[in-house]
């Protein structure tokens, strides 16, 4: 959504308790005088198309028992985090971000493992890469050109494009809630994986994930 500067008279008393509220929610004041008049007269705007979609991620986040809700430094992030079963149990966090008015990029899930570890840590890296060779298979209709990710040491980054189907915003938080756990779920079975055995176990997460994607109303 566009936006402009305009001229408004105010109360001292009005700009006074909007700037507590801004302060509040980590905003400003430009912006949730731009929330509060959208509320009113029933405009939606980005900060609550973000809210929409994060508000249906958490709801169906926390009927999965092995993902805690973190708290947000921002309206515009979410993060989740579960145990990954290796050793002391390192944390996984998913991130995901929305972005308020690109185009063209809905926003971006970022997977992390606080770890020194260089055995974790390879293995994370074998994982991504492996995910990576998996999208890039089976999403090769969406993103013809590969999918827009970055892998970096313990950390893995994805962009989710704007789908091109038309859907709510329940919809997407639904597929951004599936995609994490579709993600975790590939990710705990290849750290579960026998070495000896390793070939039919990542032909396994193939399967699991090409079934996982046919069952999917949006691709992202």
């Amino acid at each position: 959504m566009n936006r402009s500067i305009y001229s408004l008279l105010l109360m001292d008393d009005v700009i006074q308790a909007v700037d507590q509220l801004a302060y509040a929610q980590n905003t400003s004041r430009s912006n949730m005088v731009n929330q509060i008049l959208a509320e009113h007269l029933s405009v939606k705007t980005p900060e609550q198309r973000m809210r929409d979609i994060f508000e249906q991620i958490e709801a169906l986040m926390v009927q999965q028992n092995a993902f805690q809700i973190q708290f947000q430094p921002s309206d515009a992030m979410l993060s989740v985090r579960t145990a990954l079963a290796y050793k002391y149990k390192p944390t996984v966090r998913y991130s995901v971000e929305l972005f308020r008015s690109d185009p063209n990029v809905l926003g971006e899930l970022r997977v992390s493992a606080r770890t020194q570890n260089a055995g974790l840590l390879r293995m994370l890296d074998h994982f991504f890469r492996l995910w990576q060779k998996l999208e890039n298979y089976h999403l090769s209709a969406v993103y013809p050109k590969g999918v827009p990710c970055r892998i970096e040491s313990g950390r893995y980054c994805r962009t989710f494009a704007w789908p091109k189907e038309n859907c709510t915003n329940a919809q997407l938080g639904e597929s951004i809630s599936s995609y994490i756990q579709n993600f975790d779920c590939a990710l705990k079975a290849f750290f579960e994986l026998d070495e000896q055995n390793l070939q039919a176990g990542i032909d396994q997460i193939n399967l699991q994930y090409q079934k996982n994607i046919q069952q999917e109303k949006i691709l992202l």
